[in-house]
């Protein structure tokens, strides 16, 4: 609560909410949403707001695959699916693409988005934008206010997982709650199969948060608010000025890199379901359902509870947007029944997909929760947690795990989280998100 209420002190804030999901982070609270009006006297940005995986995010590809063609003797297609995933997906620290990218053409991506991405070389169709956030291009890019350090670090690692919390896992749907909505989204039966993939801007993105969180502080010790901040994480200055313009366009281009690096990933995830079904991507139905970030900051309008409306700038940290039907931000086809919202669940347990809804809008900037939320440390993970005793669990749910680094399974465990099914009900009780559909966790790749 301190936390939030800090974050409520920001210059310009005009609301800071917890989602059901919040656990601690650096600066805002990993499940904290806050708007600046972007018009008030000082009305600040801050890093801490957004985090260091900049557009950490989740996209969802559907598929006409069904759970039993997966699970027929004995589980042989689970197992190899899971395999080839493991073999084309690059996953785990410090893990390097096999992608060639010159440094204008990544120039171009931290630009561009996935605008820069096209079929034929990239594997990315051309309706995958239309079903991705600010249809995977945040205009506002600005690659010249990205640092030389960071595009290093990131030009090795485009179509890369990375480790921690980031997975690409093979799910079949669970359980149907809204028909027409799942319809909407290419979901017409129960066991129909999907891939969810979880990660971000990698190392790129982390240099950036670091960089100006540097820059940020350098200027606060020269020139200091004459309103002292409550917290030194919430480092911040004024959305106006030109280290915050320069943050925002650095951390656009961040985004823009996280979109197309989970762009290449599903280009990875579809050849290798051509690799095991022998059809092609397209004959298997694999298209996007959508694409959410968790960590950003973005200029939208919204009404306030005192009848006012602001252009604010909304941070989402470990949230996910949610709008509601008819809004002018969602395709076509999510017109009628919301945006859909992708909610990862922990390792082994199940994942949903949600709608976003007008209550969003009026009580949470438009915004419901991420995930399940951590209850236990990395740390404390490791030391209650037997990683022996989190394999012969996942292995009894039936979840093929492939994992480089197996010694670090207790950090990602169930048990490491909070429940899933809880954080999901909360925010549907509360009007913020509406459940679509469920899913469980078939094969997970880790790193």
């Amino acid at each position: 609560p301190r936390r939030r209420a800090n974050v409520a002190a920001l210059p310009g804030a005009v609301g800071s909410v917890a989602m059901p999901d919040i656990h601690c982070g650096y600066g805002f609270a990993i499940g904290n949403v806050a708007a600046i009006d972007v018009d008030a006297p000082g009305a600040v940005v801050s890093p801490g707001g957004v985090g260091f995986d900049i557009n950490c995010g989740v996209r969802l590809l559907r598929s006409e695959v069904m759970l039993e063609e997966l699970l027929r003797r004995d589980g042989r297609k689970q197992r190899q699916l899971a395999d080839v995933l493991f073999a084309n997906v690059p996953a785990g620290v410090g893990t390097r693409s096999a992608l060639r990218c010159s440094r204008a053409r990544l120039e171009e991506l931290l630009t561009r988005g996935m605008l820069a991405l096209d079929e034929l070389h990239d594997g990315v169709w051309p309706e995958d934008r239309a079903h991705c956030e600010e249809g995977g291009c945040i205009a506002a890019a600005d690659a010249r206010c990205v640092s030389e350090r960071a595009k290093t670090r990131g030009i090795g690692q485009l179509g890369t997982l990375g480790a921690g919390n980031h997975y690409a896992e093979v799910q079949a749907v669970d359980e149907i709650y809204d028909a027409a909505a799942a319809r909407a989204m290419g979901i017409t039966r129960v066991g129909q199969i999907c891939v969810m993939i979880h990660t971000g801007s990698r190392g790129l993105g982390h240099q950036v948060c670091t960089d100006y969180l540097k820059q940020i502080d350098a200027h606060l010790a020269e020139h200091p608010p004459s309103q002292p901040l409550n917290d030194r994480q919430l480092a911040c200055v004024p959305v106006a000025s030109p280290l915050g313009s320069a943050y925002l366009g650095a951390m656009n281009a961040a985004a823009n890199f996280a979109f197309c690096n989970r762009s290449f990933i599903a280009a990875q995830v579809r050849r290798s379901f051509e690799q095991v079904f022998g059809a092609s991507a397209r004959e298997l139905g694999m298209h996007v359902i959508y694409d959410v970030c968790h960590n950003i900051a973005k200029r939208e309008t919204h009404k306030l509870s005192d009848g006012r409306t602001v252009a604010a700038l909304v941070h989402r940290k470990g949230a996910t947007r949610a709008f509601p039907p008819g809004h002018p931000s969602l395709p076509p086809a999510y017109q009628r029944c919301g945006q859909p919202v992708l909610v990862g669940g922990s390792m082994g347990t199940s994942s949903y997909v949600l709608t976003g809804t007008q209550r969003a809008m009026e009580l949470t900037f438009g915004s419901t929760c991420h995930g399940a939320g951590r209850q236990l440390s990395r740390s404390k993970a490791l030391h209650s947690l037997a990683p022996d005793e989190v394999l012969a669990a996942l292995a009894a749910r039936g979840v093929e795990l492939r994992m480089h680094n197996k010694k670090l399974v207790a950090e990602e465990a169930c048990e490491a989280y909070k429940n899933i099914h809880d954080v999901v009900d909360v925010c549907e009780a509360a009007g913020i998100s509406s459940k679509c559909f469920r899913l469980r966790p078939i094969a997970v790749i880790k790193g």
